[in-house]
């Protein structure tokens, strides 16, 4: 859904200026849901992996004060950005550290941290476990770390919308061939637990929104046109999708977005988990 952190494959939204803008917005969104029963309060020394434009950074710096974030991204234009994003923001200065990176082979010692965030990162990557693994390596007994990725099989819209499924299963199918899962908030609680990680609890989380919330609702839809357009480009350059397709797929999202009594639903899942 954002961020990246390792390895030399496709990234299905690519890194462009308009993308970048669309993080922003997208942790902007999400923030209340994703940061409900987040604590770091015990916590200063954090690893975020995938850190991409810095906009999870910023929420993360904002809402615990006391911590230093070190961020790791794969991308030179997203630490880039990242840069420019926490650069600008008074209570970020001095209190955060960009580094290029690869999540499957960290450039710290065993310890060096006392939490981990990861968000959106590990859907992504050809080897989530050992990325996990890798995390625990460099934390510190008593550790907590967080994870929170998709799963795109829970997405449901109404009224039916034949084009939009039709690219929604070609952009799962494109991701999960470039070594990515599109799935794998479900399975992050074996992840965990093959990553050698302890007391691990996952959460779903959801949005579902009808005519009881219409304005969120519309801006919901729009938001997410805006992150299915991105992939469009390489969908339709793999013969993934067509240009009729992806076409068909803004009409009917736009007739959805005008429906008096449209549905929109999505879940993610949420771990927690600690290190001995």
């Amino acid at each position: 859904m954002s961020n990246t952190a390792t390895g030399e494959f496709p990234y299905i939204h690519g890194f462009s200026t308009e993308e970048q803008a669309r993080l922003v917005r997208q942790a902007r969104m999400f923030e209340t849901s994703l940061f409900s029963h987040i604590d770091y309060s015990d916590a200063t020394r954090l690893l975020e992996v995938g850190c991409g434009v810095g906009a999870q950074t910023e929420i993360l710096l904002r809402r615990f004060p006391q911590l230093h974030v070190t961020g790791i991204d794969r991308s030179p234009a997203q630490l880039a950005a990242a840069e420019g994003n926490l650069g600008h923001t008074a209570w970020c200065a001095s209190r955060y550290a960009l580094q290029l990176a690869d999540a499957t082979d960290l450039p710290f010692s065993e310890r060096s941290f006392d939490a981990a965030y990861l968000c959106w990162v590990l859907e992504h990557m050809p080897s989530p476990v050992r990325v996990l693994s890798e995390v625990r390596r460099v934390l510190s007994p008593g550790a907590i770390i967080y994870v929170t990725e998709v799963l795109n099989s829970s997405f449901f819209l109404d009224p039916y919308s034949p084009h939009l499924l039709r690219y929604w299963m070609a952009f799962n199918d494109y991701q999960y061939d470039s070594g990515g899962d599109p799935f794998i908030g479900a399975k992050l609680g074996n992840l965990l637990l093959a990553g050698g990680y302890h007391d691990v609890r996952t959460e779903v989380k959801s949005f579902h929104l009808d005519n009881r919330q219409p304005g969120r609702r519309k801006h919901m839809i729009e938001f997410w046109e805006e992150l299915l357009l991105s992939a469009a480009e390489p969908l339709i350059a793999g013969n993934k999708v067509d240009s009729e397709t992806v076409e068909g797929m803004r009409k009917e999202l736009q007739a959805v977005r005008n429906d008096p009594n449209a549905v929109f639903f999505f879940a993610f899942v949420q771990a927690r988990a600690s290190v001995y």
